[in-house]
C-alpha cells in the first residue's frame, strides 16, 4: 500500500476531504487557488467532450495532495511559490547561477 498524505500529517492537523470544495478551501496560497480554478475549468471542458471522468479523478487526486501539503505546511507552500517565481524570472538560485545556466550546462535547451 502506498503512503498517503494523511500518513504524515502533524498531530492535530486534519487533512481535507477528497472533494473539490474541501480541496479548494484548503489551498491557502492565492497562486494555488488560481491554478486550481483554471485547471478545473480545463478538466471539466475535457470531460464534457470525452465523457470520461478519469481526467477529473486524476485532477482531484493531484490537487488533494497539494491541499494536504498546504494544510501541513502553508508557509512552506508560500516559500515554494516565491522560489518558483524567482526561478522563472531567471534570478540566481541558491548556487548563485540562474536555472537557465544550470540547465544549459547539463545540455537542456529551453
Amino acid at each position: 500500500m502506498a503512503a498517503q498524505p494523511q500518513d504524515f500529517a502533524p498531530i492535530g492537523v486534519s487533512m481535507p476531504e477528497k472533494n473539490l470544495r474541501a480541496i479548494r478551501a484548503a489551498l491557502v496560497v492565492p497562486q494555488d487557488r488560481a491554478a486550481f480554478d483554471s485547471g478545473l475549468k480545463a478538466v471539466l471542458d475535457e470531460v464534457r467532450v470525452s465523457l470520461d471522468l478519469s481526467a477529473l479523478n486524476d485532477f482531484v487526486h493531484r490537487w488533494w495532495i497539494s491541499a494536504c501539503d498546504s494544510v501541513k505546511d502553508p508557509e512552506g507552500r508560500r516559500r515554494m511559490h516565491v522560489k518558483a517565481e524567482q526561478v522563472l524570472a531567471g534570478e540566481p538560485t541558491s548556487s548563485g547561477r540562474p536555472w537557465r545556466d544550470v540547465l544549459a550546462a547539463r545540455g537542456v535547451e529551453l
